[in-house]
C-alpha cells in the first residue's frame, strides 16, 4: 500500500511539474536600486523586488561584480529589469552573465542585458556617478 502510495505522489509531481512547463513562461520584472565602486575591480550592491503575471512576487538582494579596465563610482535609482523565459518564479535566483563598456558622468542612462542559461534580463535604470572602462563579470540575485 506504501509502494502505491508512493507511485501515485511522484506520478502527479511529475504531471503537476510538466503542467507548469506546459503551460508556458511568465512574465516577471525586477525593480532595483544599487550603487558600487571600480577601479579594475567592479562591486556593486543593492535591493530589489520581482514582481510576475501570475501573482508571485520576491525581495531580492543584487551584487555584480568583474574586472577589466574600470574606473568609477555610481548609483542607479528606479531601475527596471525585464525577464524572459522564466517559469516559476524561483527561476530568477543565481549567477548571470555580463559584459559592458561604459562612460559617463553625472546623470547618465544605462542599459544591459545578462544572461542565465536560457533566461535573460534586460536592465535599465538611471544613475549617478562616473565611470570609464570595459568590465566582464556575473549580476547575481538572491533571495532577501
Amino acid at each position: 500500500m506504501k509502494l502505491c502510495s508512493a507511485l501515485l505522489l511522484i506520478a502527479t509531481l511529475a504531471v503537476a511539474g510538466s503542467a507548469a512547463q506546459a503551460a508556458g513562461p511568465i512574465d516577471c520584472e525586477l525593480r532595483f536600486s544599487m550603487s558600487g565602486w571600480s577601479i579594475f575591480y567592479k562591486r556593486a550592491t543593492g535591493v530589489g523586488t520581482v514582481t510576475c503575471d501570475n501573482g508571485q512576487s520576491m525581495q531580492v538582494r543584487i551584487s555584480a561584480k568583474g574586472g577589466g579596465l574600470t574606473f568609477g563610482k555610481s548609483s542607479i535609482e528606479g531601475g527596471l529589469g525585464k525577464f524572459t523565459e522564466v517559469y516559476a518564479i524561483e527561476d530568477i535566483i543565481g549567477g548571470y552573465a555580463t559584459a559592458e563598456a561604459h562612460a559617463g558622468a553625472s546623470k547618465s542612462a544605462s542599459a544591459r542585458v545578462v544572461t542565465k542559461g536560457p533566461i535573460s534580463l534586460a536592465l535599465s535604470g538611471k544613475g549617478r556617478g562616473w565611470d570609464l572602462g570595459v568590465a566582464f563579470g556575473s549580476f547575481i540575485i538572491s533571495k532577501r
